[in-house]
């Protein structure tokens, strides 16, 4: 899915030769200068981001450790989900260095195929949580007692595994494939996949339909019907109970929509540009790619606080745990202090003595 993080094959292995290329055309719209803020900007937007990311989501897998009852299936969704995020989050500032150095990898080969794998294989795990995030809200509000037992958490956590092995084996491609070329006349390196563009093609299709029709498909559906069910519960006067069934699915899929279309309209114009179906500048979708990106690694940071903001139950129990090791804290003083006290009695009564 992020192959254009790392050039996926030597042609278009940097975007600066991709955009000398262009400049030797007569298309004034491909005449731009990528220099300056990409390599200076980019760097510390994206450490910004990964920072962030890693600070909500490690608190979120804290509360969910931490508080004194198991997690429900929901929370199991919404736990894998802040791993995967958090995984993603910390492949982040090496992807920073490879920006700042010019896209000029200067890395090993190992972390050539392992950063890419994290970065594809982790933002893959976060769609199709997001899709059993929906399903379950779906089957919970749709049909609630038709399909109870699907809803069980040996169910949640047996897909979970599914979808996380699933999602490796998809990306092992990125483990096998992925190479550093050095190009000995510009003095850099590059980390890219040593596909065919045919192969670059149809991988490029396959990822469109996987990682992002299917899916959308899905949580739109699943979407559209727990909104009819909850406009019918509040036809029905409940309107204070309607209201709070709509849980955080609903929120998670327009956060999903928001960070993660724009990403993926400039990819599918980026194919149908290699195909000669529509016309463009290669330069210029490499460089939206690039920002639109950005607005799907944020979706990383959104959704942790989405957790908070939307998520009663998260809140509660954010409470309940700080509550608890506060109580720990108190407990554990007053029996310091009752030892302490101990202590000092009998040293005074063996003084006295």
């Amino acid at each position: 899915m992020l192959s254009f993080l790392f050039r996926s094959n030597r042609q278009s292995a940097s975007l600066q030769t991709s955009a000398m290329n262009q400049n030797n055309t007569d298309d004034t719209w491909c005449h731009y200068d990528p220099i300056d803020w990409t390599f200076t900007l980019l760097p510390v937007y994206i450490l910004i981001i990964s920072v962030l990311g890693i600070i909500l989501n490690v608190f979120v897998l804290m509360i969910y450790w931490l508080h004194k009852t198991a997690c429900n299936v929901a929370e199991i969704y919404l736990s894998n989900l802040a791993a995967a995020h958090l995984f993603l989050m910390s492949s982040l500032p090496f992807w920073a260095v490879n920006v700042q150095k010019r896209y000029d990898w200067n890395l090993s080969v190992t972390l050539c195929k392992l950063v890419p794998f994290s970065f594809s294989m982790n933002a893959d795990c976060s769609i199709y949580i997001l899709v059993l995030v929906s399903i379950d809200r779906y089957l919970a509000l749709v049909h609630p007692l038709t399909h109870g037992r699907m809803r069980s958490p040996f169910c949640a956590k047996l897909a979970c595994v599914v979808v996380w092995a699933v999602c490796f084996l998809l990306n092992v491609p990125v483990l096998i494939y992925r190479e550093v070329e050095h190009y000995p006349e510009k003095n850099v390196s590059r980390c890219f996949l040593s596909y065919s563009d045919q192969t670059d093609k149809v991988v490029s299709i396959l990822n469109v339909i996987l990682k992002f029709i299917i899916p959308i498909f899905i949580m739109s559906f699943c979407t559209l019907k727990i909104i009819q069910a909850v406009r019918n519960r509040l036809r029905n006067s409940y309107s204070t109970q309607g209201k709070k069934l709509r849980g955080t699915g609903v929120e998670l899929f327009l956060a999903f929509l928001i960070c993660w279309v724009p990403f993926h309209v400039f990819k599918i114009l980026d194919l149908l540009s290699r195909y000669n179906i529509v016309g463009g500048c290669e330069a210029h979708l490499s460089l939206f790619q690039q920002i639109s990106i950005f607005l799907a690694f944020s979706n990383s940071v959104l959704n942790p606080i989405l957790y908070v903001c939307v998520g009663r139950n998260f809140r509660r129990k954010v409470k309940e745990t700080f509550s608890q090791i506060s109580n720990k804290r108190k407990s554990t003083f007053s029996l310091v202090s009752t030892r302490t006290n101990l202590s000092r009695s009998v040293k005074t009564e063996n003084a006295t003595s």
